[in-house]
């Protein structure tokens, strides 16, 4: 059962990269155009995002935009990050309290809204 259980949150962890990555590759492709009606670029409204997971999982600084200092990119050698990840190329982990603070939007893993408006309810949610 265990074994089970770690190959179907593998897989799954793999489906999400790839989504991630084809959106993000979209959204770079148009990185200097100007959302509306905000006058700001996608560049922009990419970083105000990260930061805006960040403060609500209350995890420091693992979400970054499209665009990062070339410190912080892959192996220091892009300043693209399409792929989210750190300097090491490796994916950042959350746990299931930073997802639930980021899900609700509200930056408390127990007070409901966001995406689940009404509240969650799984064993995640319960613990």
């Amino acid at each position: 059962m265990f074994f089970e259980v770690k190959w179907l949150v593998a897989g799954l962890l793999g489906v999400e990269a790839v989504q991630d990555a084809v959106l993000r590759t979209m959204l770079y492709e148009k990185g200097e155009e100007k959302v509306d009606p905000y006058d700001i670029t996608v560049f922009e409204f990419t970083n105000m995002i990260s930061r805006l997971r960040n403060e609500l999982g209350k995890c420091g600084v693992k979400d970054k935009g499209l665009i990062i200092p070339l410190k912080h990119g892959a192996e220091s050698r892009t300043t693209s990050n399409v792929l989210s990840a750190g300097p090491d190329s490796l994916s950042y982990s959350r746990t299931p309290k930073e997802i639930m603070r980021i899900m609700y939007g509200t930056g408390d893993d127990h007070r409901p809204g966001g995406f689940f408006s009404k509240g969650a309810n799984g064993r995640i949610t319960r613990e």
